[in-house]
């Protein structure tokens, strides 16, 4: 078992429990329990419990991405001041000041980049236990090999498999092979709905409710790009994700779209405008 492995057990395993265990409360309460939708549903629910208890780290790097913004027009001034400035003593000015700057703020490059490295196991071990369960692989947990080839075998609309992707079917139309065209409709939807909330989400957390301060940093711009190339780097991954992995993402960019609208209209940024 290879470092990242054995970083991802103990979280697939909660990850396992989590969606057998929402299978089993949808198949209690009268779901077919092979069915494609109770296992869509079980997804949905494994991520919203996720999402959920990921919120006290995400409140803390959308706090640390705002001090950033609003100390960015400083840190440019202390690096205008020592543009050009090569000499030791002048670096170690710069670090001085701009250390400074951070425990005057708050606030380090590393408050909203944390939260995110912090989250990055449990998102690929979502991913690892989605993308195996959809192939029959059986689980290191609760997933064993009944659910495992049942999440495996199930399908929405009895013909659009959720271990399917808009790839595979393409490559047999193209191929003018059998394919079900049921797949890549669901799967285009689902992606351009991927792409349009993750597009909302980053216009919110760069543009909505800041003050022309922060817009003229250097970082909103840097963050700007980010706002167009996310979108693009979701449509390239999308066609190849399984129906299955495309319903996690889906859910978890909804979510992140209403708790950055619920953040910024709760807790706007000193010097911005009434939320809008």
């Amino acid at each position: 078992m290879d470092v990242i492995s054995m970083i991802l057990w103990p979280v697939k395993w909660i990850v396992e429990l989590l969606l057998v265990g929402w299978h089993w409360l949808l198949s209690y309460l009268g779901l077919e329990p092979a069915a494609g939708i109770t296992w869509v549903l079980s997804i949905i629910g494994l991520v919203l419990v996720v999402r959920a208890a990921l919120i006290p780290l995400v409140a803390r790097q959308i706090r640390g991405q705002r001090k950033m913004l609003q100390i960015a027009p400083e840190l440019k001034a202390i690096q205008d001041r020592y543009k050009g400035k090569n000499d030791q003593l002048s670096r170690e000015a710069m670090s001085r000041e701009t250390m400074a700057l951070y425990v005057a703020a708050g606030t380090n490059p590393l408050t909203s980049c944390l939260p995110l490295m912090l989250q990055a196991p449990v998102f690929l071990a979502l991913f690892s236990v989605l993308n195996d369960a959809q192939q029959g692989k059986v689980g290191i947990g609760l997933l064993n090999q009944t659910l495992a080839v049942q999440f495996g075998r199930a399908q929405l609309f009895g013909t659009a498999a959720l271990h399917d992707s808009f790839a595979s079917q393409w490559s047999l139309m193209t191929a003018v092979r059998p394919f079900e065209p049921s797949v890549l409709w669901i799967a285009a939807t689902m992606v351009a709905l991927m792409t349009a909330s993750q597009l909302i989400t980053q216009r919110q957390i760069t543009s909505k409710n800041l003050s022309p301060e922060n817009r003229a940093s250097p970082l909103f711009r840097q963050q700007r790009i980010l706002t167009y190339l996310l979108p693009v780097i979701f449509v390239l991954s999308g066609v190849a994700f399984p129906l299955g992995v495309l319903f996690y993402f889906l859910t978890s960019n909804l979510w992140s779209l209403v708790q950055h609208v619920i953040v910024i209209r709760s807790m706007p940024p000193a010097g911005a405008g009434p939320p809008t």
